[in-house]
């Protein structure tokens, strides 16, 4: 049995009953930051801000030459070195900083490319339809089979002192397919919704409906395509610098690793020398998917107001919603009164 919508209060934290919207002052300026006051996108952009930081100064700030030898040969942390020393007596944080540039630049641009291709294609496929539908759909099945890695190798093999900037623009033009046609397949069920119809036939233009009416619905899955991208460009750049792919003379995070795993840095218990690089890779990774997971939230209200939104009974029992289940509140039952023993 449920109760009546009129016999139900549904009640925010911290802002009381909603029977009427209320009109207190500085509500529409606190909305305009509801994402950053996410815990979660607040903690990754710190963390991605960080990062760029220093992947723009960190040349500059960088205690030692990353080239640089010394005497102290594989040494752990210490207030000289605070992440040791390689084979060599080089400072392994110094590599960590001017290694940091590579990486992000790599990914990046990698990520805002293959995005902006990915729009463009997949929105622009799933909202025309007909013959430019198909075209454009047989283009993304055609860069969709194409395997960016060994294309990358390829490259790199032919072209003497291969760039970060060309490995970039590599895996942002071969990346954005997968993307194109998730963003296709959305497009194709929004352009029939009401809102984009009373737009067409107000006499809106087609690129307005799309710019204001059809891409803010699709925010949620362009962040996580450009998420997913700038992680595999990440991993592409480390991975072929661990496998001596692109040039060992530049350093990021890969060529520590590769440097690390050809001097036998784990049979020799220098675990300094690639566990500080993994967990910038990992960290990079964390800080990426929590953006992700706040900008789910901020674009999708029943995200937004899952466990927080509760709904309060006629008798004063409260109810607290959550997200894929509706609660359906059991009649308070009359207690039975005790039965009287008949005496024999």
């Amino acid at each position: 049995m449920t109760i009546s919508p009129s016999s139900i209060e549904q009640v925010i934290p911290g802002q009381g009953a909603m029977a009427q919207p209320s009109a207190a002052p500085g509500r529409a300026k606190r909305r305009r930051f509801r994402f950053i006051a996410n815990a979660k996108a607040a903690t990754g952009l710190v963390i991605l801000g960080v990062y760029c930081l220093f992947a723009v100064i960190g040349p500059w700030v960088a205690p030692y030459n990353p080239d640089a030898r010394s005497g102290d040969v594989l040494q752990p942390p210490s207030t000289a070195h605070w992440f040791g020393t390689t084979h060599l007596g080089q400072d392994i944080f110094s590599q960590i900083l001017v290694g940091a540039r590579s990486v992000m630049v790599v990914g990046l641009i990698a990520g805002v490319l293959a995005t902006i291709l990915s729009i463009l294609i997949g929105v622009t496929a799933g909202y025309l339809g007909g013959a430019a539908d198909e075209g454009l759909s047989a283009m993304s099945n055609v860069f969709l089979v194409i395997p960016a890695l060994p294309l990358i190798i390829i490259v790199t093999s032919i072209v003497e002192q291969a760039s970060d900037t060309l490995v970039a623009l590599i895996i942002g033009c071969t990346s954005w397919a997968w993307g194109a046609r998730v963003l296709r397949a959305q497009t194709l069920s929004l352009r029939r919704r009401d809102y984009v119809e009373a737009a067409r036939a107000t006499g809106e233009r087609t690129w307005r409906i799309i710019l204001f009416e059809i891409l803010p619905n699709l925010t949620a899955i362009i962040a996580s395509g450009f998420v997913g991208t700038v992680i595999f460009a990440v991993m592409s750049e480390i991975t072929l610098a661990f496998i001596g792919i692109s040039s060992v003379s530049s350093w990021n995070w890969g060529t520590i690793l590769f440097w690390a795993q050809g001097q036998q840095a784990l049979a020799q218990g220098a675990w300094w020398w690639f566990v500080p690089a993994g967990l910038a890779i990992a960290l990079l990774g964390t800080a990426l998917a929590l953006i992700n997971f706040g900008i789910d939230e901020f674009v999708s209200p029943r995200l937004r107001s899952a466990g927080k939104t509760r709904i309060r009974t006629a008798d004063g029992r409260t109810v607290r919603m959550r997200v894929g289940f509706t609660p359906v509140l059991a009649p308070s039952r009359p207690v039975p009164a005790p039965r009287e023993e008949v005496a024999p």
